[in-house]
């Protein structure tokens, strides 16, 4: 080809992939209905199996499912000849994917399946192949036309898997009641799971690092902590490290715009009194929502008996990746 057609190449696999997805619809029954019902009373794990390019779309369905609260993972099915079949037990579930239906692999371990009384789920376009016979629950993809203009290179099939696969795995999800605490869980190293499992101590400043004055100290000595500790803060402590009220920025400005002398000036007279206060257990999450309500940058962090033993403001929250 001298002049390809590369954007009416990419527009007419996109359209052709796009019509795979849409005719799914027509194509649901009451088999997904006995799909979700076998992998919901599942006992064991799902196990995801395929071959070629349908093996690379069932590792996905398998890492899906397992991040959505459906324990499941992907087994070769040459491996399972070899030896893995060991893998999968009576009480798991398998999944089994193969565009036609007959693919070896997949076909040769379907009667030890049946042996041990595993389930079986398959995905195919042929809903009179071997394997569609043998599934508890079969699938249709129904796709009859790769997006490939060979008609070889599997795309559009695939593609109808990969999605019927997410279409499984959030309906479990929803029946399950799959909350976003429950995703944080298997995701800690995300974003999610920062924002939902980060507690207050994991981030706050504590011991020397909070900023703190006794009641009664001149306000210019009060600046001076604010400034060393760079929480833009401090608190106010009676004696007995009781806490009496916090100075921040902007009761800083505020004092400035009255004319407040700051040599002779006590902390007590600009202080806001007690302060907003959270406790170490809460979720950084929660700060993040109690600053935003009451327009503030810092909290104190304090105990049973109202003593400072931590303190934050939103720059941490930042670098936490809460925010």
């Amino acid at each position: 080809m001298t002049n390809p057609d590369f954007l009416g190449s990419a527009r007419r696999t996109i359209k052709l992939e796009a019509e795979a997805v849409s005719d799914l619809l027509d194509f649901l029954d009451d088999s997904f209905n006995q799909a979700c019902k076998i992998m919901l009373n599942c006992s064991g794990r799902v196990i995801v199996t395929g071959m070629g390019k349908s093996g690379h779309i069932g590792k996905k369905i398998a890492a899906t499912l397992a991040s959505t609260g459906t324990p499941a993972f992907f087994v070769h099915p040459g491996e399972a000849s070899h030896g893995d079949l060991g893998m999968i037990t009576p009480n798991d579930v398998v999944i089994a994917l193969s565009n036609s239906g007959e693919t070896a692999e997949v076909v040769t371990i379907i009667p030890l399946l049946k042996r041990m009384n595993t389930p079986l789920i398959s995905i195919t376009a042929n809903p009179a192949s071997t394997l569609s016979s043998a599934g508890d629950a079969n699938l249709h993809i129904g796709v009859e036309k790769e997006a490939c203009p060979l008609d070889l290179a599997p795309t559009s099939s695939t593609t109808a898997q990969l999605v019927l696969g997410d279409a499984l795995a959030i309906a479990l999800l929803e029946a399950k009641g799959f909350s976003a605490e429950d995703f944080a869980f298997s995701h800690p190293g995300g974003s999610l799971g920062r924002r939902l499992l980060l507690k207050v101590s994991d981030i706050m400043h504590a011991d020397q690092d909070i900023p703190k004055v006794l009641s009664g100290t001149p306000l210019k000595d009060a600046l001076i902590e604010v400034t060393r500790k760079r929480l833009g803060m401090t608190t106010i402590v009676d004696q007995n490290n009781v806490l009496q009220g916090i100075f921040t920025d902007g009761d800083l400005r505020r004092a400035l715009d009255q004319n407040v002398d700051l040599q002779t000036t006590s902390i007590d007279a600009v202080m806001t009194p007690d302060g907003t206060t959270v406790t170490a257990e809460m979720l950084a999450a929660e700060c993040l929502q109690i600053m935003e309500q009451r327009k503030i940058n810092a909290l104190i962090v304090t105990d049973q008996d109202n003593h400072p033993v931590g303190a934050l403001n939103m720059h941490d929250l930042l670098k936490a990746g809460v925010i």
